[in-house]
């Protein structure tokens, strides 16, 4: 919609936006400047053109950088000065995002309550996926910016879920005009530049394109 902050690099980039792109580690990856200052990178898998990764940086009135927000994917594990590795909770649930070619999927790790204990439904009116569980464990409310960006309504029958193994499954089928925009940003991407692209056979990991925008 109109006026709508702009999370999503998937999709064309918004007007006033800087944008480069590299090679790195076996993935294409963005970096996207918006007017406000606010940094996304995106990272995409080279053969499968799949969303990976998506963080947001934002910065501060006073231009102090923020802490990386991951909108897709998680953050890599961290290590102490001992070298040792900081390991996620196994107790807590840890919420996550992966980005599939024709749905979202969100997985809610450590929960460990049976399937009947959960409900997972669709805020029409809210424009939200609402997970909740009926011990009152665990209540969780998930934004689709995705659908937000083009107006497109969340619709109930593309939702589905599972629970195993101690983690909550749930996927949302994306509408046919989102995969449309996903594809189109695709072209644009490969414009920055791609392995694969036969004008720039010549690049190799860790090249940079030109800032396009």
């Amino acid at each position: 919609a109109a006026g709508q902050e702009v999370t999503n690099m998937a999709l064309p980039v918004p007007p006033g936006a800087k944008q480069t792109a590299l090679i790195t580690g076996g993935r294409k990856q963005t970096s996207t400047i918006l007017p406000d200052g606010t940094e996304i990178i995106e990272e995409f898998d080279v053969q499968t053109d799949q969303l990976l990764v998506r963080k947001r940086r934002r910065k501060t009135i006073l231009g102090r950088e923020l802490h990386w927000i991951y909108e897709v994917g998680a953050p890599p594990e961290r290590v102490t000065i001992a070298n040792d590795t900081l390991k996620e909770s196994t107790v807590n649930p840890v919420f996550s995002r992966m980005d599939r070619i024709d749905c979202f999927e969100w997985r809610v790790r450590n929960l460990p309550y049976p399937k009947h204990t959960y409900t997972v439904d669709v805020d029409v009116k809210g424009r939200e996926i609402i997970i909740r569980t009926s011990n009152k464990k665990y209540y969780k409310r998930i934004a689709v910016e995705d659908l937000d960006q083009l107006s497109l309504p969340l619709e109930p029958r593309a939702l589905q879920w599972d629970h195993d193994n101690n983690t909550l499954v749930v996927q949302y089928r994306k509408p046919q005009a989102l995969i449309t925009a996903e594809r189109e940003a695709a072209v644009a991407r490969r414009k920055l530049g791609t392995a694969d692209d036969p004008a720039l056979a010549g690049w190799s990991e860790g090249d940079v394109q030109c800032p396009q925008q």
